[in-house]
């Protein structure tokens, strides 16, 4: 009931009324907090002036393209096409697209090093689709791929949350999504593929965990068996 009262109450504001609110399951505790920021970058990719906004969004970005449109993409261009990540690399490790390219990013400012990198110039006349979570990322991204050559790059119209609610476990999305809360991922589908490894014994995994240094804390995968009382340390701190 208060999750509708928000969204119809947010609705009511010129500037959100077409806003698309994406539902999942989850109780409270999953969402322990909730902050309102001002920040000069809605996603920090650390180069706001090269991002424009009008009314309508986000300014020369790529295209949007729905699930279906993605599939035809595909079928109409075969390997051409590239499913470009923009996410964090460790959220990869539970689940991608087919045959995705995963740049070496910890932090969101590290797309711009990639990128400018020149390890993936090969791709820049080739068809891109851009994709993250829930799709936000993916506006900036488009725009920061563009301005350094990148000729003909997609996003996917509402995210990995969009096309696997979508196809589930029967399209291209392969394997768990990472989410930012208590959760930690989402499955679409019964026949869902263990694509992560056990940083502990290389078995099939899609759990994550924090590293129980608390100055570290970083994601690792432990699998069942490796599961103890204590809570697991990364590689680094062992």
């Amino acid at each position: 009931m208060n999750v509708k009262l928000y969204v119809r109450e947010t609705r009511e504001f010129a500037a959100f009324k077409d806003i698309d609110f994406k539902w999942s399951e989850g109780v409270g505790d999953d969402f322990p907090r909730l902050s309102v920021r001002v920040r000069e970058e809605i996603v920090t990719f650390g180069v706001p002036g090269e991002i424009q906004v009008d009314e309508n969004g986000v300014i020369g970005g790529g295209q949007h393209l729905t699930p279906n449109e993605v599939n035809a993409l595909v079928e109409e261009r075969g390997d051409d096409v590239v499913f470009f990540d923009g996410r964090n690399a460790f959220e990869s490790r539970i689940g991608r697209f087919r045959g995705a390219i995963v740049p070496d990013t910890r932090t969101t400012p590290d797309f711009v090093r990639e990128l400018e990198s020149g390890k993936f110039d090969h791709l820049k006349d080739k068809p891109i689709v851009s994709y993250c979570t829930g799709g936000i990322r993916c506006e900036i991204l488009s725009v920061i791929m563009k301005n350094r050559g990148f000729k003909e790059v997609y996003q996917i119209e509402g995210g990995i949350v969009r096309y696997a609610e979508q196809y589930r476990d029967k399209g291209l999305w392969e394997g768990s999504l990472y989410v930012f809360d208590k959760r930690l991922k989402l499955e679409y589908g019964k026949e869902e593929l263990l694509l992560g490894e056990c940083d502990y014994c290389g078995g099939a995994t899609n759990d994550f965990f924090n590293c129980r240094t608390l100055t570290c804390r970083t994601r690792i995968l432990v699998c069942d068996e490796c599961t103890t009382e204590d809570e697991p340390q990364c590689v680094n701190c062992r």
